[in-house]
């Protein structure tokens, strides 16, 4: 469209909010978290943040007015422009807005009756949201395993929230200072306060030490850094615990460790072939090739078919199984336990029989 000689084209400035930039769109979302309805105050808050970053503020605010055009007037650059603004802001908002609740919401007034209507229904007020605030502020405390960030996100998240109800003016005389320090000594102490005792007791006691308690920012620090230190402490004594745990294991033993269902049978190491206690496979009674090892020496004790009881014992635990393992036939496992039994029964009635430190079946 050619521009008519001496005619001057009219244009909406960018400082005004009437002014609409090329690449705004209507599905756009003003806030990453959505109004569920049960977060208006803080949504409310970041949406009227968002709109002022676009100057458009003053349109939920009500500043902005329609434009009134007399009856048969032509529709001016400021009603076009009005409309076109008003039906972007309406499209944000629902786009702000989660879609369980579009049916509640009537979105076919204006922007400025749409946020009234929001305003109306879902804020709680002050009183109850103060003392709700409050109460989870009075009861904020680190849990077991929470981590120092986490435990400060909650409190600066309360303590920004209790910020917007305030109704203390700005102070710009000289007790500005004076004021300002002492709110934020109240929450140098509120966060010392919710540390868990056991790991930052001490280092909550050095910073009280001083008369002139140290801000808000520098105590943040000091305890991130304690926890950093701890954490790095903790990994270090678990390397030489595991160290020093391997140390006391025999060679061999490591194979057929089994530390069962008791936490104080956690240093126990079991034998890989019979599986019971305080012995290696090398030293096992249980396996065939073991049997003759070890006459000699040893410890001695008396007692009543003592070798024959645990050679017959030894005998009847040689499963098909193990005979497979070890290379035997069925007929010459027949034959190997008819053998061990015949030796019990013979010495069955010795009762010099001597107990060997070999002899040891590893039973409990």
């Amino acid at each position: 469209m050619t521009k008519p000689e001496g005619q001057k084209i009219e244009q909406i400035s960018p400082c005004s909010p009437l002014y609409l930039h090329p690449s705004e769109s209507t599905n756009h979302s003003l806030v990453p978290s959505k109004f569920n309805g049960k977060n208006y105050d803080l949504w409310s808050d970041a949406v009227k943040t968002a709109l002022d970053a676009k100057n458009k503020l003053s349109f939920i605010e009500g500043n902005v007015k329609k434009p009134v055009l007399t009856k048969g007037q032509e529709e001016t650059l400021e009603a076009v422009a009005w409309r076109q603004c008003n039906a972007m802001l309406k499209s944000w908002l629902r786009c702000s807005i989660e879609e369980d609740l579009h049916a509640s919401i009537n979105f076919s007034g204006t922007v400025v009756e749409i946020w009234k209507e929001l305003r109306d229904s879902y804020s709680t007020g002050n009183s109850p949201r103060v003392h709700q605030l409050t109460t989870e502020l009075a009861e904020c405390r680190q849990k077991k395993g929470q981590s120092v960030i986490d435990y400060y996100t909650k409190l600066k998240t309360i303590w920004d929230e209790l910020a917007n109800y305030s109704k203390v003016h700005q102070c710009t005389c000289g007790a500005a200072e004076s004021i300002r320090k002492e709110r934020e000594d109240e929450r140098v102490h509120q966060f010392l306060m919710g540390l868990d005792n056991n790991l930052y007791g001490n280092i909550r006691s050095n910073l009280l030490m001083d008369d002139e308690i140290t801000n808000l920012a520098r105590a943040y620090s000091l305890v991130l850094r304690e926890e950093s230190l701890k954490a790095a402490t903790k990994e270090k004594d678990d390397v030489l615990e595991a160290t020093a745990m391997a140390a006391r294991i025999p060679d061999g033993a490591t194979k057929g460790r089994n530390y069962g269902e008791k936490k104080d049978d956690k240093d126990i190491f079991y034998c890989t072939y019979c599986q019971k206690p305080w012995h290696t496979e090398d030293y096992c009674w249980n396996k065939p090739e073991n049997q003759g090892r070890g006459r000699g020496r040893g410890r001695r004790g008396r007692g009543r078919g003592g070798r024959g009881h645990s050679e017959r014992a030894n005998a009847a635990g040689v499963s098909e199984g193990d005979a497979t393992k070890q290379g035997l036939t069925a007929e010459e496992l027949v034959q190997f336990r008819a053998l061990i039994a015949s030796k019990g029964d013979n010495n069955s009635n010795d009762k010099g029989s001597l107990f060997e430190d070999e002899d040891w079946t590893g039973g409990a």
